[in-house]
């Protein structure tokens, strides 16, 4: 799955252009590099993303296309 896509389906950013236009800016790092918004995105990958002065740090657990609201954030862990 897209790294955008997946930002957006597990509701760490609202929307997906939001998260494309994050990733076109180089706010978004995986596995310590600054990724695009076509990378693949893997289970056991680490996100980093620093929106304005908050950062976060997940480790994506598993990728699923669709996920409802409750069950998003069983898709990564909070490092």
């Amino acid at each position: 799955m897209r790294l955008d896509k997946f930002l957006k389906v597990s509701r760490l950013i609202k929307r997906r252009t939001v998260a494309n236009e994050a990733c076109d800016n180089g706010r978004i790092s995986v596995n310590g590099r600054v990724a695009k918004a076509g990378y693949e995105v893997k289970p056991g990958d680490k996100i980093e993303i620093s929106m304005g002065s908050r950062a976060i740090a997940v480790e994506v657990l598993q990728v699923a296309e669709t996920v409802r609201k409750d069950d998003a954030d069983t898709m990564y862990r909070q490092i």
